[in-house]
Formats: structure tokens, sequence, C-alpha cells
């Protein structure tokens, strides 16, 4: 009786391997990002083409044309992005505090790296005038390969 008993958990403690395969699923959850984006600049560089996702798209409400232009350019000065469309008048309804708002705003179509994107947000969410400005992104699925080789080209750090 004392030797089953010291091979049978008592109830409510995991095994170690169970321990063990929690832990290697929870970091391989949490660094699923950082893998992706390395296996990405990877395979591009070895296959020399373009890999779906290097490159995203970030779009970006803002109040007026002028503060479109600040953010805009210096997105560029910072390396953060290559290419910034300022696309002028947009129309934008939405919930705030509870209650429908109208506004025209000027939306920024801004091109940069994936991997580029989170401080992008960062620095906007810095320099935006909104208390929640609006900042998303999609990955650029397919596109032409010199498009893409010239806005690497234009994120070179000097």
């Amino acid at each position: 009786m004392d030797r089953l008993g010291s091979r049978c958990p008592l109830p409510g403690y995991l095994r170690p391997s169970v321990l063990i395969c929690l832990l290697i699923l929870t970091t391989a959850f949490l660094s699923y990002p950082m893998l992706r984006t390395l296996s990405l600049r990877l395979r591009s560089a070895v296959a020399g083409g373009y890999v779906s996702g290097t490159y995203s798209i970030v779009f970006v409400n803002c109040p007026n044309e002028q503060i479109a232009r600040d953010i805009a350019r210096a997105s560029l000065d910072k390396k953060l992005a290559a290419s910034v469309n300022i696309l002028p008048k947009a129309s934008s309804l939405y919930f705030w505090n509870g209650e429908i708002e109208e506004a025209t705003e000027i939306l920024l179509l801004i091109k940069t790296k994936t991997s580029k994107v989170h401080m992008l947000s960062s620095y906007i969410r810095l320099v935006h005038p909104f208390e929640i400005p609006e900042v998303f992104s999609f990955p650029m699925d397919q596109g032409d390969v010199h498009y893409f080789k010239w806005l690497e080209e234009g994120m070179e750090e000097d």
C-alpha cells in the first residue's frame, strides 16, 4: 500500500512532465511573433524574393493636415516608414463617450516593415493629439518585388 501511494500523485498536483509541457507551450505562444518575424527575414534573405507579411500598411487618422504631415515626416525621418500617403478629408462617424460623433479627418497610409509596426505605433501614441489614436495595420500579402525592395532601401539605417 505504501509503495502504491508513492507512485500515484496526490489529487490536485500536476506531474512534472505536464508542468514542463505547459511551460514549453506558454513560451512558444509568447515568442511566436518574434520567431515569425525572424523566419520571414531569413526566408526572404535566402530566397531573394518577397515573403508575404514582411511589410505592412498602417492606417492612422489625424485631426488636420498639419498634424498628418508632421507625423508622416517624423516617421520617415526616424526610418519607421518608407512611404506615407496623406488622404484628405475622410468623413468619420464613431462612438465617443456614449455619443455618436462626426468629424472630418486626414487619413495616413504608412508603408513600413511589419517588424517596425509596434515601434511606429508607440511613436504615434506619443505625438498624436487624440486620447486614443486610430492606429492599425494590415500585412501586405502580394505586390511588386521591386516596390518591396524600394521599401526596404527606404528604411535602411544610415
